[in-house]
């Protein structure tokens, strides 16, 4: 559904020579990605600020000219076939909007499937999906502008959706939204990339949307691709590990170890206890911790992905 062979955009700024001239100077926003994207695929595309995430899905989706490369998307090639590829794509960009703001959020719909052509059965089954999956029955007849954040969202998605895009590119779609909202997107997201039909590219500073939804990640730094896989190799990549956290009846007794992990933080009483596991698995660990002290209560810890993109930023 996506190509793309050592795609590139330059931009030229000026900056400041002296007290009375600037000169100009070449940034490559985005350096030499390239990148296959299969249908169906769910991708999460992300990256620090200033990495060549949204210059990317610009140049994808037409609205910037490649300074150089290869891009094909469905098929075509988005700036010389913009009208043709806009009838088989849907965007979401968190921070515009393609609603009315005057109009009631079913109007908008309405002028959106004259836009696309749309034929009314399709356009009528389509948003009864989205309307069961995002309730958005309460606030169907309100003017975009009296929306809340959250039910513009929901709105702004549903309005991608209506045409019957093969490929959906999501930006930062849940920036600002509450919890609820924000589940409430994840859900739908979900089961939208369940059936296959759709192919999604998100990019997001918010890594609880690429675990839920996600099991591919690229990682963009400087404009160069710095990982291409799935969340688990970035964990393993990284060497990010899982936890046991036990609460024990009594202290450890002194020199205590357990195969394949390492005793990383006990508290002052003794009482709790923290392992990292290292070649070993939870069970194993679990089972060889009850056989040497009763233990209360326990938990595995994930490792937290935020802190993994945080140390390969760091290492870029």
């Amino acid at each position: 559904m996506i190509k793309m062979k050592d795609l590139r955009k330059d931009f030229t700024v000026r900056v400041k020579a002296s007290r009375f001239r600037r000169k100009k100077r070449t940034v490559a926003a985005v350096d030499g990605v390239s990148l296959t994207i299969d249908r169906g695929e769910m991708v999460g595309y992300i990256g620090p600020n200033g990495a060549g995430k949204s210059t990317t899905l610009k140049m994808l989706t037409g609205v910037l000219t490649p300074s150089s490369g290869e891009v094909s998307v469905c098929g075509l090639t988005p700036v010389p076939q913009r009208t043709k590829l806009a009838l088989r794509i849907g965007v979401v960009f968190g921070q515009r909007s393609q609603l009315w703001w005057d109009l009631p959020l079913r109007e908008s719909f309405q002028l959106l499937r004259h836009i696309y052509r749309v034929p009314a059965a399709d356009h009528a089954s389509r948003l009864k999906r989205c309307r069961d999956l995002l309730d958005l029955d309460e606030f169907l007849d309100t003017p975009v502008r009296q929306l809340s954040l959250g039910q513009r969202m929901r709105g702004e998605l549903t309005a991608a959706l209506l045409h019957g895009p093969e490929v959906l590119f999501l930006d930062e779609p849940t920036i600002g939204l509450d919890v609820v909202s924000k589940q409430a997107v994840r859900s739908f997201l979900a089961e939208l990339g369940a059936t296959g039909d759709v192919t999604l590219v998100l990019t997001t500073h918010d890594l609880a949307d690429i675990e839920r939804l996600c099991e591919r990640l690229v990682v963009i730094d400087h404009g160069r691709v710095v990982h291409d896989g799935s969340i688990e190799a970035l964990h393993t990549r990284y060497g990010s590990r899982r936890t046991l956290v036990a609460d024990l009846e009594k202290p450890l007794p002194d020199g205590f170890a357990l195969p394949g992990a390492d005793l990383t933080a006990v508290t002052a009483n003794g009482h709790r206890v923290t392992f990292t596991l290292d070649s070993t698995t939870a069970g194993v660990a679990v089972a060889g911790l009850v056989a040497a002290v009763p233990v209360r209560d326990l938990s595995v810890v994930e490792p937290d992905i935020e802190d993994v993109v945080a140390r390969l930023y760091a290492e870029r």
